[in-house]
């Protein structure tokens, strides 16, 4: 193919633009307060553009940059994911950035140039664009994690983050390095038909350490040890965006690596997802039950979610992977509901974290207790929610790979996973009433809860124009085009 073809490129190439033109045009916008509301403003703006350049330009599979570059039915799904989840993060955060003292215009730059990395990460074809995007990704993430400067919680977040990103950065790229010295390449198909005769064990143990690196991004157990802390020690916006566009990002890109590049061995990836799927699932839902902190419990639950989202990828056969785009698409809502929610909880003007702040919230905020109790229920797999769907065909596929002990695992963690969205459920309805908190004045961000708990309520309507969309996606899995 013509290496000069940008076309499917177009929306990536339009971001970077966007960004670096807005970055300078921030340099001249006094004063600081101002810059921040206009970066914003555009930077939703500039993102909205850039998903509709992805549909128009991506939806065609093809190449762009010689082979390094890929699109197709398939990521432009993954990559609309993510702007989704990027958009509504910096519309409802006008009132935090102030409340959080983080209220600048560099916020919404950073995002749009994580965003950017992880659009680039999920069509890359080549291991040198991989970590290209892979870095472009993180470097801003560490910084917006302790973005409030006179924070010791959000600063100690920030360095834990960095410090033990730049060790997942290690072994991810001590991995592409065996890959490339044992294969002979640096391209995914190149890499592909390298393996189709098997892999070396040089070329394996390469493997399991992409993997390694890959699955801290996505929180996966044991490489989760730095979300915990990340999520409490950040500010709750940035948490936000934390739980929802990198998970994506990074799930599509491990779904690309295994199904895609590793798929000609998929023993040699197999028994090792398969082995995070369990402890994910297991010391999310564990780690969940004793946890008194909100954005705590949401990062174990986020452990839990990417455990099943494991599940599906273990199966190794096409269904998993569309249960793995049914389950990110629940999730992105559901993530989006609750943090909503959290962001809204306040007493006298300060925001407040701790489950038991939300005793008796069902008789002070009847509405926003609606939908948290729907979101809770979903997040614990109950019919005929969003959540349980994710779960269903993610079990489902696993039992059709012959996995029926991890899907029995699946199963009991997602039992354990109940208690504590269900703690959460009892002490807003159940619980008495001891310290009202203030009623939620964002209009914007109670409307984004609103439409999130009804696509979570009635997700059984739109499964199957879902499930068709996706299907139409699933030649372009493989490695020639992603």
């Amino acid at each position: 193919m013509d290496a000069l073809n940008l076309t499917p490129a177009i929306a990536e190439i339009f971001l970077a633009g966007a960004a670096t033109l807005l970055v300078l045009l921030a340099a001249f916008v006094e004063p600081e307060v101002q810059a921040s509301r206009l970066m914003r403003k555009i930077s939703i703006g500039a993102l909205v553009v850039t998903g509709a350049l992805t549909v128009s330009y991506g939806s065609v599979p093809g190449m762009a940059f010689g082979n390094l570059f890929m699109s197709s039915p398939f990521t432009v799904y993954m990559k609309l994911l993510v702007l989704a989840g990027a958009s509504v993060v910096l519309l409802i955060s006008r009132p935090h950035l102030k409340a959080d003292n983080i209220n600048k215009p560099e916020f919404a730059l950073l995002i749009l140039f994580s965003v950017l990395g992880m659009m680039v990460m999920i069509s890359a074809n080549d291991l040198m664009v991989l970590y290209m995007g892979l870095e472009l990704q993180s470097l801003p993430l560490y910084v917006i994690a302790a973005m409030q400067r006179d924070s010791l919680r959000s600063s100690e977040a920030g360095l834990k983050y960095f410090l033990l990103g730049a060790l997942s950065s290690g072994l991810l790229l001590y991995g592409l390095s065996l890959v490339y010295g044992f294969t002979g390449g640096t391209n995914y198909a190149d890499i592909a038909g390298s393996l189709s005769g098997g892999a070396s064990p040089g070329a394996v143990i390469g493997i399991v350490f992409m993997i390694a690196g890959i699955a801290f991004k996505i929180s996966a157990a044991p490489f989760h040890m730095w979300t915990p802390d990340v999520y409490e020690g950040s500010p709750t916006i940035v948490t936000a965006f934390f739980a929802i566009a990198p998970k994506i990002a990074a799930m599509t890109l491990f779904l690309r690596m295994t199904y895609g590049m590793l798929g000609p061995v998929p023993e040699s990836w197999q028994q090792v997802t398969i082995m995070l799927a369990v402890l994910s699932m297991v010391i999310g839902a564990l780690g969940a039950i004793m946890q008194t902190e909100l954005k705590r419990l949401m990062a174990y639950s986020s452990i839990a979610h990417m455990g099943y989202v494991l599940v599906g990828i273990s199966s190794a056969i096409p269904s998993g992977i569309s249960a793995v785009m049914v389950y990110l698409a629940i999730y992105v809502v559901s993530a989006i509901g609750v943090f909503g929610v959290i962001l809204s909880l306040s007493r006298e003007g300060v925001p407040v974290h701790r489950i038991a702040d939300l005793k008796g919230f069902s008789r002070s905020h009847p509405m926003h207790a609606a939908c948290m109790m729907i979101f809770m229920f979903s997040m614990a797999g109950i019919p005929p929610l969003g959540g349980f769907f994710g779960k269903w065909f993610a079990f489902l596929a696993a039992v059709e790979a012959g996995l029926v002990v991890l899907a029995v695992i699946g199963v009991l963690a997602s039992v354990m996973g109940a208690f504590y969205y269900l703690r959460i459920v009892k002490m807003m309805y159940i619980d008495e009433l001891e310290n009202p908190l203030d009623v939620p004045s964002d209009s914007v961000n109670n409307l984004v809860i609103g439409i999130s708990a009804l696509i979570v309520a009635l997700f059984i309507f739109l499964l199957g124009p879902l499930r068709d969309s996706i299907a139409a996606t699933m030649p372009y899995i493989v490695f020639v085009l992603g």
